[in-house]
Order: C-alpha cells, then sequence, then structure tokens
C-alpha cells in the first residue's frame, strides 16, 4: 500500500508476541490515529474549515499528532507545550509549521497544567477563529480507537482479552475496549497510573522522579470514563523505568516510559489470569526518555522480583506500586469536586 501521507503510515500499529498469553500493541505514536480522525471528523461536520488553527495543550506524543493531522488535511496547528516536551519533538513541530507556546517551569504538574489551560484560554478570547481541541474533554478523540479495535479483534477472534495501557486522557484504553465490548462483553481493562494524578484518587502522592504525566493528571479529565476499567495499578518512576529496560533486554522493544509501566502490570495480571490474552498498549518508541531512563539502565530492578500490594481502597495506596480491583465503578463524585 501506498500511503497519501507519513500519518497515515505511522498510525498503524504492530502486534509483537512477548511471551504466552503477552501481546505487544506498539505504535510510533499512538496519538496520530485519534488526532486524524478527530480532525476529519470536524472537518467533514463543517465544525472547522481548512486553513483554520487547531490550537490543544500537550505534554508530548499529542502535540506531534496533531501537527501531522493538519499538515496532512492544510490546517494550521498552535500548540501550547508542556515543560516536559523535549528538543526533538519541538524541532519537528516547528519545520511542520506549527508555532509553539513553551510553558515556563512550574514547581508542580497541576501548576503546569493549569497554566497551559490558561493561556490556551487566553488565545481563544485573542483570536476566536482558533479552534481548542481539547483533547482531555472532547469525546470526538475515540473515535480513532475503533479502527485499531477492529485490527485487534480480526487478530484475536473467540480470544478472551485484557487490555493494559495508561490512562492520560482515557481516550486511548477507553475507545479501545468500549469497542470491543460491542461484541464481547468480557473483555477487561487495566489502567496504568503515575502517582500523583487525581484520575483515580492518588493525588496525596508524590513521585520526585515522575515523568510520566502523559498517563496521569492533575487536573479532572473529562475523557476518562471510570466505569470502563476493571484494574487500576500505580507504579513510580523506577518501576516504570524497570518494566522499559526489560521489554528492551528481553524483547528488543524500544518503548517509551509508560509502556514500560504497562508491561509491567501486565506481567502482574496475567500471573493472575493466565487464562487469557493480555494485550499492552505501546503508545510510543523509547526515543523521548534515552538520557532520563535508558541512559540510567544499570539502577532498573529484576521485574521476576517486583510485587505491587493489592489495596481495596484508594486511599490504602502505597508507593512504589499498589493494585485495585476497580470493578467497572463510576468516578466518585466528591473526587470531581475536590480536583475542581
Amino acid at each position: 500500500m501506498i500511503h497519501p501521507h507519513i500519518a497515515d503510515a505511522l498510525k498503524v500499529p504492530d502486534l509483537v508476541g512477548l511471551t504466552d498469553g503477552l501481546v505487544l500493541l506498539r505504535f510510533e505514536s499512538m496519538k496520530i490515529y485519534s488526532a486524524l480522525a478527530a480532525v476529519r471528523h470536524l472537518l467533514d461536520r463543517g465544525t472547522v474549515r481548512p486553513g483554520q488553527t487547531l490550537v490543544d495543550s500537550s505534554s508530548g506524543i499529542y502535540a506531534q499528532a496533531l501537527a501531522l493531522a493538519c499538515h496532512r488535511y492544510g490546517m494550521r496547528c498552535h500548540i501550547v507545550a508542556s515543560t516536559t516536551v523535549d528538543a526533538t519533538t519541538l524541532a519537528q513541530l516547528e519545520i511542520l509549521g506549527a508555532t509553539v507556546d513553551r510553558m515556563q517551569p512550574s514547581r508542580s504538574l497541576r501548576l503546569d497544567q493549569e497554566a497551559r489551560v490558561r493561556r490556551v484560554r487566553q488565545i481563544l478570547a485573542e483570536r476566536p477563529d482558533c479552534h481548542w481541541m481539547r483533547q482531555y474533554h472532547d469525546d470526538i478523540h475515540y473515535l480513532g480507537y475503533r479502527d485499531v479495535a477492529d485490527r485487534v479483534r480480526a487478530a484475536f477472534p473467540d480470544t478472551p482479552l485484557t487490555v493494559v495501557g495508561g490512562v492520560g486522557s482515557g481516550a486511548s484504553t477507553g475507545g479501545l475496549v468500549e469497542r470491543l465490548r460491542a461484541s464481547d462483553p468480557s473483555v477487561r481493562l487495566v489502567g496504568v497510573q503515575p502517582f500523583g494524578s487525581v484520575t483515580f484518587g492518588s493525588q496525596h502522592h508524590h513521585d520526585p522522579e515522575a515523568i510520566i504525566a502523559g498517563i496521569g493528571s492533575s487536573i479532572v479529565f473529562d475523557n476518562v470514563r471510570h466505569h470502563l476499567y476493571d484494574a487500576v495499578h500505580w507504579l513510580d518512576f523506577t518501576h516504570a523505568m524497570s518494566g522499559a529496560v526489560a521489554l528492551l533486554r528481553d524483547h528488543a522493544v524500544f518503548a517509551g516510559l509508560s509502556t514500560g509501566a504497562g508491561y509491567l502490570a501486565a506481567t502482574y495480571e496475567a500471573r493472575l489470569r493466565p487464562d487469557r490474552v493480555h494485550l499492552v498498549i505501546g503508545a510510543d518508541t523509547g526515543h523521548r526518555y534515552v538520557e532520563r531512563v535508558f541512559a540510567r539502565h544499570a539502577e532498573a530492578a529484576d521485574p521476576a522480583a517486583l510485587k505491587p500490594v493489592e489495596v481495596r481502597e484508594p486511599e490504602e495506596m502505597a508507593m512504589p506500586w499498589s493494585r485495585m480491583a476497580w470493578q467497572r465503578a463510576a468516578c466518585p463524585a466528591h473526587w470531581k469536586e475536590r480536583a475542581a
């Protein structure tokens, strides 16, 4: 197949067998699927027009995905970038024609995210012709993952399946599993969170080395549908790093830190339910983490020696790794009130 644009090629994931019952859904950059489908949908509905500026906040791979989608469909792109966006991504954004506001360093992820939202609102007030993509809140970002789910189901027909992945904005894990459950309600979903994220109640735990902000949040994300999740894992930086290093060492897969966290969680889930195929979402490659993660591989622990603390309530969790059976419960109303 000759793809009409590089984004159409980059979005397609690969299925990589790791062990019996453990499969990696490996993306070059997962959010390209989401951004392409969202922009196409907005154009088809007439919500935006060719040449209009699309703006959003991003801590990493969504920024590149939106810039590629804008390049693909003849749109302009403006990114309010987190302090965690690396130099390689920034250079690509600029060459692709995106304009970038890079926020000043903040004392916490919450202050960084709040500052980015304020800046987006300021841009919209100054330039009302811009369209805010709202990747954290607009459910159009679920659309692209329907196609991924159809690919997964075709590869594993009539197979008991568990999806394991970083929660983040909620669109990737949620979009995949909603589509899969339409034909098989028994599909399980295991979410992965960093300590410090409000999404599943770990905001009172501080991980000083946490750099996996893309799978957690310090503000409420409306796109997270808590009732989809069967279990949740919270992991600190060292455990996520250990998973990423083990994935490269044992399977030659060079993937990002959220994939390492998902891999570690999936190996534990597979021991609990060996009758199921556990599909780990590999959101991106490891290139952004060379210095901060892979150069420190000597510090990585042996995953075989690691095990989570099982908790019954989020208040019981403890670092460095906790797990809770979420059982498809709704988000407690007081969480949103407290985090607002």
